[in-house]
């Protein structure tokens, strides 16, 4: 055995370290590990390649990475902040509650990336919630700024995650059912499906405690409005 193809590891951690282009430090340590391990560089290409068409899908954030981007170089963000401010009845653990909610109900379907951390958390769902917890019990302090940016992302996350299982044709989902059948246990996804509702739903009551919880709490600190 050689180790030399882990020479991969150490061109994406140097890479990291000196904060340079993902993408290109992720390729270069690609293309390192396949020349110690002694592939020629057209068959490096070749699984390049293969890999690019594999995973054609991960094309969806090559391409929402800049148009987010120029989206908030426009002044997403603080439009976004403006929008929200015009429904005074609208709470922090209320906008919260419902977008974890639709995030569940979305990704049950198989809707996974209408929404994500990326296009929807980054320059919508974290500037509203910002704006909604400012209004409510004043300005925000930097650390209650990132923990409620957090909150926001962790929102979106539990959604997604308790959401998609529902999903019948979920990766997970098949994965499951692919373990039993090696084992001689015939299961019908539907039943896989169905058992994870329950989860999801708990997983619901859990996180919307939370977020109403942390509401409460800045709420009492501050001595502010309703949470």
């Amino acid at each position: 055995m050689t180790y030399a193809p882990l020479i991969g590891v150490a061109v994406v951690v140097a890479g990291f370290a000196w904060k340079r282009n993902p993408v290109l430090v992720v390729v270069l340590a690609g293309i390192a590990s396949g020349l110690a391990a002694g592939k020629a560089p057209g068959e490096l290409l070749a699984m390049l390649g293969k890999g690019f068409v594999a995973n054609r899908s991960l094309m969806l954030f090559a391409v929402t990475f800049p148009v987010i981007g120029v989206l908030e170089r426009a002044g997403l963000r603080e439009r976004a902040r403006a929008w929200i401010a015009g429904f005074a009845r609208l709470t922090l653990a209320r906008l919260l509650i419902v977008y974890l909610a639709a995030r569940q109900i979305v990704s049950a379907l198989g809707l996974t990336h209408i929404a994500g951390q990326p296009q929807t958390v980054r320059p919508l769902l974290a500037p509203m919630s910002e704006a909604t917890a400012a209004r409510a019990n004043g300005a925000l302090s930097a650390g209650e700024r990132d923990r409620v940016r957090a909150l926001a992302a962790a929102t979106d996350n539990i959604g997604l995650f308790f959401g998609e299982d529902i999903f019948l044709a979920f990766g997970a989902v098949l994965l499951i059912k692919g373990f039993y059948d090696t084992q001689g246990l015939a299961i019908d996804p539907t039943r896989i499906s169905r058992w994870a509702i329950p989860t999801a739903l708990a997983a619901f009551v859990i996180h919307a405690a939370r977020i109403a919880w942390f509401a409460r709490r800045r709420r009492d600190r501050s001595g502010g409005g309703p949470c």
